[in-house]
């Protein structure tokens, strides 16, 4: 899977594609798993641009085995070593229609227990009972995000665009987007393929045009211990 040539990416770019992790029948059955799934909890959310699910991997357990195959854990371990645990993990389906877009940002947050005053951390958001909140710089600068496509993806349906680099240049204002997001990148993925990201690497993605739809697992990974007081949301080993 040429590591060396990812790994470089991962660092200079902020960002790598990884094709052919997952089969077509290991595709279905994730497929299969999700679909049958009760959708009544709520961290389920349902509209007519998007379907989401939160903690997926806790909503939906039995997909664990199928993520993380051996070509899975043998790429993460070659690219970041062991270690990392699975700190987030989102469904995201962007149905043949939709018009739902992401405006540019960085993933500034991370999901925690609770909230309390520690020094570094903030601001805090909440949402259905989950709080997020900005820790410090270099958190983000050691997670990594991977997000395993279950649909072939390019501009159409609504592929990530990434400012290439990006998050070399630590937390952006928003002034400071302008002119840079001309330079947009499209990272298009097959499906069974991956997109290996930095949390501080600026993205966006465009409205469906092609009325194709795209599913994606977004699955969050950190091995930093949190303070004492604080405890990650969602923590899963590999």
């Amino acid at each position: 899977m040429h590591g060396s040539i990812h790994q470089k990416n991962i660092s200079d770019s902020g960002f790598t594609i990884v094709n052919n992790i997952y089969s077509g029948d290991e595709i279905n059955e994730m497929i299969r798993l999700i679909e049958q799934t009760d959708q009544s909890n709520k961290t389920f959310r349902k509209s007519e641009d998007l379907f989401a699910i939160r903690q997926f991997l806790k909503e939906v357990p039995l997909t664990k085995e199928r993520i993380f195959n051996h070509r899975l854990k043998t790429l993460i371990n070659g690219l970041f070593g062991g270690g990392y645990s699975v700190v987030k993990s989102i469904y995201f389906d962007k149905p043949e229609a939709s018009n739902w877009f992401v405006a540019w940002h960085q993933d500034l947050t991370i999901s925690v227990d609770r909230k309390i005053h520690l020094p570094g951390y903030g601001p805090w958001t909440t949402k259905l009972d989950q709080f997020a909140v900005q820790p410090p710089l270099d958190i983000l600068q050691e997670n990594f995000t991977i997000r395993i496509h279950l649909d072939d993806t390019d501009e159409g349906n609504g592929a990530l665009k990434v400012i290439s680099g990006s998050h070399l240049k630590g937390i952006w204002r928003t002034d400071d987007f302008g002119s840079q997001t001309e330079a947009a990148i499209s990272c298009n993925v097959r499906a069974g393929g991956v997109m290996i990201m930095r949390p501080l690497l600026m993205h966006a993605s465009n409205r469906t045009t092609t009325h194709k739809r795209r599913r994606v697992i977004h699955i969050e990974f950190s091995k930093v211990q949190l303070p004492d007081e604080l405890k990650w949301a969602e923590r899963e080993t590999i």
